[in-house]
């Protein structure tokens, strides 16, 4: 696990933190995919420098040259209760709430979705059709990349060690350009895509100008079909004649056929291309209909009250933890002041567990799945086997015994 933590109160401080530590720092925000990297082994990172206590990173807005901005601590329960991103940015709405449970979508966001460069990651299929860049800022100096220019391989990104994601933006969404995203689960929530895909298609009047599609979990990273784009250009979308495919047929065989999907334990690779098809050819059907696939409840789930889901920010100076050093974390915990000393190095799991004999709190599956780790932290519902103890620092916490 990681042996310092940080919590900073300014964006300039994180990124001389970064640049002071080096390949052994990571950014961490929700931490919902990298507290179980580093759990499995599968990363290292021995300084984690936490950015979800400065204040305006949470935000999402539309600016005056029509471009979404997200910023890097916006959750995906934020991304889908945002008006904003439903009107404007559907696609990548609807790929949040098809993420985890209330939960996780509470504590993970969308640049780390990006950032951990799964071919699966919801997200990245929706903002790549959305034309998306990114932002990277590092002490040396600031530059933007498209999205599509950021992955190099599974997992793998042109993010340099000293660099954070201060900016997710795209051309806002408008009556002439519509887009949807679909996807492929062994069950309706929670669950890792099998297959996903995202379609924005550029209308004039009924004539289909620009398209992309875009396919998650069927490639080492998240591709485009650019041959079934080009197939639904300069003519209506139709479902063609008796005995005969019409465009959206054809676009849908053809992204099938771009599909190179490989056979593991949640589906084989002719069943993924298969489910290709249909995603896209029910995603191009819901937009020549003009319908929503998959629309958003009137009311989602969020668990997180009267917040809004926005944590309080952190004032004054940064904060430092060492994995079993003697600063404190000084939080409240079912309306009791504590102080806790040596656990800066553990999950807030571990801590109410070991160090406050909270054992309500259960340790079920410890990667976010099941739920029994739930608590309150600052009136929002997050799993605290993924939440680093340190995180609760100046926080209020409620466990299940404080609900008796």
């Amino acid at each position: 696990m990681w042996q310092t933590y940080y919590t900073p109160t300014s964006v300039d401080e994180a990124l001389r933190l970064l640049a002071e530590h080096g390949p052994e720092a990571r950014i961490i925000a929700g931490g919902t995919d990298l507290l179980v990297e580093l759990q499995r082994g599968d990363r290292e990172a021995r300084v984690l420098v936490d950015v979800t206590r400065i204040g305006g990173l949470d935000r999402v807005r539309l600016d005056d040259d029509g471009l979404i901005h997200i910023g890097p601590a916006v959750t995906h329960n934020l991304a889908v209760a945002s008006g904003l991103l439903v009107e404007r940015g559907f696609p990548l709405a609807l790929a949040c709430w098809r993420v985890g449970t209330p939960q996780l979508r509470n504590r993970g966001t969308v640049a780390g979705n990006l950032v951990t460069a799964s071919p699966a990651n919801d997200t990245i299929t929706a903002l790549w059709a959305l034309d998306a860049k990114l932002t990277l800022r590092s002490v040396r100096g600031e530059r933007t990349l498209p999205l599509a220019d950021f992955y190099q391989g599974v997992r793998q990104t042109a993010l340099a060690s000293d660099e954070m994601v201060t900016d997710v933006a795209f051309p806002a969404l408008g009556p002439n350009r519509r887009g949807t995203f679909a996807k492929l689960a062994l069950r309706r929530t929670h669950g890792i895509s099998v297959v996903n895909a995202a379609t924005v298609l550029t209308f004039d009047g009924d004539t289909v100008t620009q398209a992309r599609i875009t396919l998650g979990s069927v490639a080492p990273t998240i591709i485009r079909a650019p041959e079934a784009e080009g197939a639904l250009l300069g003519a209506p979308l139709s479902a063609g004649p008796p005995g005969r495919p019409g465009r959206i047929a054809e676009a849908a065989d053809l992204a099938a056929q771009a599909a190179v999907p490989i056979a593991d334990i949640r589906a084989g690779a002719d069943y993924r291309s298969e489910m290709v098809r249909v995603l896209v050819r029910r995603a191009l059907i819901t937009l020549r209909d003009g319908n929503k696939q998959g629309e958003l409840p009137d009311r989602p789930a969020m668990l997180w009250g009267r917040t809004e889901g926005r944590f309080p920010r952190l004032a004054g100076k940064t904060v430092c933890h060492h994995d079993e050093g003697p600063e404190p974390i000084e939080c409240t915990v079912n309306g009791d002041n504590v102080v806790v000393q040596g656990a800066g190095g553990k999950t807030l799991l571990a801590m109410l567990r070991e160090d406050l004999g909270l054992t309500g709190t259960k340790e079920g599956c410890g990667e976010g799945e099941c739920g029994t780790c739930t608590v309150w932290l600052d009136g929002i519902a997050v799993l605290s086997c993924l939440t680093p103890a340190p995180r609760a620092h100046g926080a209020h916490i409620v466990t299940v015994e404080g609900l008796a």
